[in-house]
């Protein structure tokens, strides 16, 4: 795929959707950090279901941390693998108030440090958070950039470099987000709903499908 190509495909996806942002809800820089932390294979809407009670009862970390591992079950037993993330907060917590004043720190080191937080978390955070031009690759940006050829790779991190480095400047600050809806919405797994795809013309996927919108 060439630069042009790229540059288009970035340019419909803002013309579409000037401002995009994670379907996490948040109020907070610690609110975005928890969520992502509980977003790991569970859903977005999962997870929202769950702070929507958290937050409104604890949403610092000295607050999360009173409430202590099984208190915080409570809230999060409908998500998946909430034993080990309930851990992994109460943790994180208990770091953020004893090294960094309780303020979520703007740095990958210092966040890829904290229990629960991975590189994609951390780049999640950094970037939506902080405005860092980071790339969080999960698995819908992985299928997308592959199946595209706008960035493919072996891996999430060959993918991540390949991104980074071909996506025009002016466009990385919110390309994860385009590419996180493309692929939950249009450029699904089993089936790809190419024929109603902004960018159907320009993707190098050979298998197109006609399937359109609902």
């Amino acid at each position: 795929m060439n630069k042009q190509k790229r540059h288009e495909i970035f340019t419909r996806l803002r013309d579409d959707n000037p401002n995009p942002t994670t379907e996490l809800e948040y109020n907070s820089p610690f609110e975005l950090l928890i969520a992502v932390i509980l977003s790991a294979q569970a859903t977005d809407v999962g997870v929202n279901k769950a702070t929507r009670k958290l937050y409104p009862v604890a949403n610092t970390p000295e607050a999360i941390y009173a409430l202590g591992v099984d208190g915080l079950k409570e809230y999060i037993k409908t998500i998946g693998l909430f034993n080990a993330k309930a851990e992994n907060v109460i943790k994180t917590c208990r770091m953020l108030i004893d090294l960094h004043s309780s303020e979520v720190p703007d740095n990958r080191e210092a966040l890829e440090a904290l229990p629960g937080v991975g590189r994609k978390t951390a780049n999640v955070v950094l970037n939506t958070a902080f405005g860092h031009p980071a790339m969080a690759v999960d698995t819908h940006i992985f299928r997308v950039s592959n199946r595209t050829k706008i960035a493919p790779g072996k891996n999430v991190n060959e993918v991540e470099q390949k991104l980074l480095r071909f996506v025009p400047k002016e466009f990385l600050l919110d390309a994860h987000h385009w590419l996180i809806l493309l692929g939950r919405y249009v450029c699904t797994a089993r089936k790809p709903r190419c024929g109603s795809c902004l960018i159907e013309d320009l993707c190098e996927y050979k298998d197109k499908t006609e399937i359109g919108g609902d």
